[in-house]
C-alpha cells in the first residue's frame, strides 16, 4: 500500500476557491448577456430592458422587482469590462471576511443606492433643477451600486497609511464623476460609497501625520487639476451644469498638465512654494467663482453665460472645490516648511570629531565606525546622532542611531520628525533588531542582510575549523607572515601594492568601488583602522584585509568589523582564510569579543514560506552575483562558524521603496556614470547567457 502525498493547490485555485459568490454573480450577469444579447448589442435599446432597469420612473409605475432584475443586465457591451473589473473589490472582501459579508455588503449596498437615488432624484425634480429633472427620468441597469458598496468595505480592510489613502482617490473619483458626468450611476456610487463609510467607519476622524496630510493634498490638487484638463477635452453635464470642449490648443493642456503636476509633487514633498503657489491658484478661483456668482446676481444666469461663454453653475461648482482646498491648505499650512536643502533639526550639526566622541564615550555597533566616512551628514536628537546621506529626496540613516543605549528610540523618532519636515523620505538601513522595535509600528522592514559575528576566543579546534586551521598551517610551512599594523606606519612600497591590488580588483567590475557601507583604502588611512598583511617569502603582498574598531559601552575597543578584502592575482592561495585566521587569533590575545565579517547583502537566508521578499532578493543576487559575489562571500564566511544578526531595511510603506531604491542606489554608487551602470547591466546578461 503505497501513502499518497497531496500536492499543495496552486495560488489561482486557492485563490478561486475561496471567493464562490464573486464568481457565480459574475456568471449570473455574463449568463444574461448571452441570453438577451447585452454581450454583442447595446441591451438600452431592446425592449425588455424597460421592463427589468431599475429607476425612479420603474418605482413610480410599481415595477418594484427591478431592482434585483436590472442588477444581472449591462447597458452596453463594451460597459462589462468595467463591470466585471468592478468586482475585484467584492472579490477581496469575500476572500478577507467570508461569502456572506460579502453578500451582505453587495445586496445592501445594491439595494440603498438604487433606492436613496430615486429618493434624492425624486426630491430634486421638485426644485428648478434641470439636471434632477433629467435624471429622475431615467432608467439603469447594472451591479455597479453593490460593487462600490464591497470597495468601500474592501478598503476599509486595508492597513495604515494605505486605508487613508484609498479612501481620498477612490472619493475623490467618485465625486468627480459625479460633478462632470451626474449619471444615476454616478449618484449611486457616491451614495453606496457613503453608506459603507458611515457603517464601518474605516475614515475616522483622527490627527493624520504631516506626512499624510501632504499625501492628501497632493492627491486633492491631482483631483482637481484632472477636472480643469476634463472640461478642457471632453463635454461634461452634471449637477453643477455643463461644458463643451473648446478649440483650446494641446501645447495649453499639456502646460496646464504640468504645471499641475510641478505643484503637486512640491505639495507631496512638503515644499512652502507649492504651499504658496496652491493658495495663489485656489484663490484666483474662488474670485473667479465669486465674480461669476455676483454676475449672476446682476445679469441672470442666462445673461452671465453669454458673458462668459459657458455655464456658470460648472464654476460655481469649481468653486465650491477649491473653497474645499483653500481651507484644507490653511489648515494644514505647517506641513508645508521644507526647502530644498533644508537643514535637519534646529541645532547645529555635530563634526565627526564629535562622532568618534560619541562612539569613545557610548560605543556602538558593528557598523557604527563607518559613521565616520565621507559623503555622510549627522542631526543631532535630544542625546544621541543620527548618520544619514541625502540621496533623491530620502534621508538613509546608516545603522543605528548613536549615543546611550536607553536613548535609541527617541533619537530614532526624533529623525522620523525632522526629516518628513524638512520634506525628505527617512529609512534606516542596515539597522539592527533593537531599531527595528523602536521605530513606529505602522512601519515596515525588509531584511538586507546577516551581520556574521565570530565570538572571541576562538581556539580553531574541532571538524567544523578544518579549513581554517589547514590554511594556517599552510601558509607555516609556505614562510608566509602575517602582521597586523596600521596603513600610516608601512612603507611605500607597500602602500603602492595595496594600492595596485585595489585598482585591479575595482578594474574587473566594470563599476567603481562602492561606498556607503563598502570602505576603501582612503578609509582605511584612518588611524583607528587596523590592516591585516599577509607578505610573501619575497616580500609581495598576497592579501590584506582593513578592520574597523567596534567601541563598547565603556569606551574601550571591544571587537572588529572586517571591510575590505583583497587577494593579488596568482598569490598564496587560502590567503584569505589565513588573514581571517590569523586575524582572529591575535584579537583572541587581545582580548576582543568579537570579531565581524560583516554582512553580505541580498545572502539572508529566508524560511521556508517567507513569500515575495524572499523571492525578490533571491533574483536580484543571482543577476549581481556576477558583478559582485555577494553570495559567494557568504558562503566563504560560513567557513569561521559565525553566528547571525538580522540587518534590516526600515520604511514608513511600500509607497518609498522606488524612491529608497533610487538613493540607495546612489549611495553605493555615488560616482558611477549612466556608461557604467549599462556596461554592468550588460555584463550581467552575459552571465545568464
Amino acid at each position: 500500500m503505497t501513502d499518497t502525498v497531496s500536492r499543495p493547490r496552486p495560488p489561482v485555485l486557492r485563490v478561486v476557491s475561496r471567493i464562490p459568490a464573486t464568481l457565480a454573480l459574475i456568471a449570473a450577469m455574463l449568463l444574461a448577456g448571452v441570453i438577451w444579447g447585452g454581450l454583442w448589442s447595446p441591451f438600452q435599446d431592446s425592449d425588455l430592458f424597460p421592463q427589468v432597469a431599475y429607476g425612479l420612473p420603474a418605482l413610480e409605475e410599481g415595477r418594484f422587482w427591478t431592482p434585483i432584475t436590472g442588477t444581472f443586465f449591462v447597458n452596453l457591451p463594451w460597459v462589462y469590462i468595467l463591470t466585471v473589473l468592478g468586482f475585484v473589490g467584492m472579490a477581496f472582501l469575500e476572500f478577507k471576511r467570508g461569502s456572506r459579508v460579502a453578500l451582505a455588503y453587495f445586496g445592501i449596498g445594491q439595494l440603498f443606492a438604487i433606492f436613496a437615488a430615486a429618493l434624492l432624484l425624486w426630491l430634486g425634480a421638485f426644485l428648478p433643477w434641470p439636471w434632477a429633472q433629467l435624471q429622475a427620468a431615467v432608467l439603469d441597469v447594472g451591479p455597479s451600486g453593490g460593487t462600490m458598496a464591497c470597495l468601500a468595505a474592501a478598503i476599509g480592510l486595508f492597513v495604515a497609511p494605505w486605508r487613508l489613502r484609498a479612501w481620498v482617490v477612490f472619493l475623490a473619483f467618485l465625486f468627480v464623476a459625479l460633478l462632470y458626468w451626474g449619471s444615476v450611476a454616478d449618484v449611486e456610487h457616491v451614495l453606496a460609497a457613503l453608506l459603507v463609510l458611515s457603517v464601518d467607519r474605516s475614515l475616522r476622524v483622527q490627527r493624520s501625520t504631516v506626512r499624510e496630510q501632504r499625501v492628501t493634498a497632493f492627491t486633492v490638487m491631482l483631483a482637481l487639476g484632472a477636472t480643469q484638463i476634463i472640461v478642457l477635452l471632453v463635454p461634461t453635464e452634471g449637477p453643477f451644469g455643463y461644458s463643451d470642449p473648446g478649440e483650446g490648443s494641446w501645447v495649453d493642456i499639456a502646460i496646464d498638465a504640468a504645471i499641475i503636476l510641478i505643484v503637486a509633487n512640491g505639495l507631496f514633498r512638503g515644499r512652502r512654494w507649492a504651499w504658496i503657489v496652491s493658495i495663489i491658484l485656489a484663490s484666483f478661483n474662488l474670485l473667479t467663482g465669486g465674480l461669476v456668482i455676483a454676475a449672476v446676481l446682476l445679469l441672470g444666469h442666462d445673461g452671465t453665460e453669454v458673458v462668459i461663454d459657458g455655464d456658470p453653475s460648472l464654476t460655481a461648482g469649481s468653486t465650491v472645490l477649491w473653497f474645499l482646498m483653500f481651507v484644507y491648505l490653511l489648515r494644514i499650512r505647517h506641513a508645508f516648511t521644507a526647502r530644498r536643502r533644508s537643514k535637519l533639526g534646529a541645532q547645529s550639526p555635530p563634526t565627526v570629531d564629535e562622532v568618534k566622541e560619541m562612539l569613545h564615550a557610548h560605543g556602538g555597533g558593528t557598523l557604527s565606525w563607518m559613521s565616520t566616512w565621507e559623503n555622510n551628514e549627522y542631526v543631532r536628537t535630544t542625546d544621541g546622532i543620527v548618520v544619514y546621506q541625502r540621496r533623491a529626496g530620502v534621508a538613509v540613516a546608516l545603522a543605528d542611531p548613536l549615543g546611550p543605549a536607553g536613548t535609541r528610540a527617541q533619537s530614532v523618532t526624533e529623525f522620523i520628525s525632522m526629516t518628513e519636515a524638512a520634506g525628505l523620505t527617512p529609512c534606516f538601513f542596515s539597522a539592527s533588531e533593537e531599531t527595528r522595535d523602536a521605530v513606529p509600528p505602522i512601519w515596515r522592514s525588509i531584511v538586507v542582510a546577516d551581520d556574521t559575528i565570530v565570538d572571541l576566543p576562538v581556539q580553531f579546534t574541532g571538524k567544523q575549523w578544518n579549513s581554517v586551521r589547514s590554511s594556517l598551517n599552510r601558509a607555516g610551512r609556505e614562510e608566509m607572515t602575517f602582521r597586523l599594523t596600521h596603513l600610516k606606519d608601512e612603507t611605500w612600497g607597500i602602500r603602492q601594492q595595496l594600492r595596485a591590488i585595489s585598482e585591479m580588483w575595482v578594474g574587473d567590475k566594470g563599476l567603481p568601488e562602492m561606498g556607503f557601507t563598502l570602505g576603501t583604502l582612503t578609509e582605511a588611512e584612518d588611524p583607528e583602522v587596523r590592516l591585516a598583511l599577509a607578505i610573501s617569502p619575497s616580500g609581495d603582498v598576497d592579501g590584506f584585509l582593513s578592520w574597523l574598531p567596534v567601541y563598547g559601552p565603556d569606551g574601550a575597543v571591544h571587537g572588529w568589523t572586517l571591510d575590505l578584502m583583497r587577494r593579488r592575482e596568482g598569490g598564496f592561495g587560502p590567503v584569505m582564510e589565513y588573514l581571517l585566521g590569523a586575524s582572529a587569533r591575535q584579537f583572541s590575545e587581545e582580548g576582543a569579543k568579537i570579531m565581524s565579517l560583516s554582512g553580505a547583502p541580498l545572502a539572508h537566508e529566508y524560511p521556508p514560506g517567507a513569500g515575495m521578499i524572499a523571492e525578490l532578493s533571491d533574483k536580484l543576487a543571482e543577476s549581481l552575483e556576477p558583478v559582485y559575489g555577494f553570495q559567494s562571500l557568504h558562503k566563504f564566511k560560513m567557513k569561521f562558524n559565525p553566528r547571525f544578526e538580522t540587518m534590516y531595511l526600515l520604511f514608513h510603506d511600500e509607497g518609498d521603496l522606488i524612491p529608497i531604491g533610487a538613493a540607495l542606489t546612489r549611495a553605493f554608487l555615488p560616482d558611477a556614470t549612466v556608461r557604467q551602470f549599462a556596461g554592468a547591466g550588460l555584463e550581467l546578461v552575459r552571465g545568464k547567457g
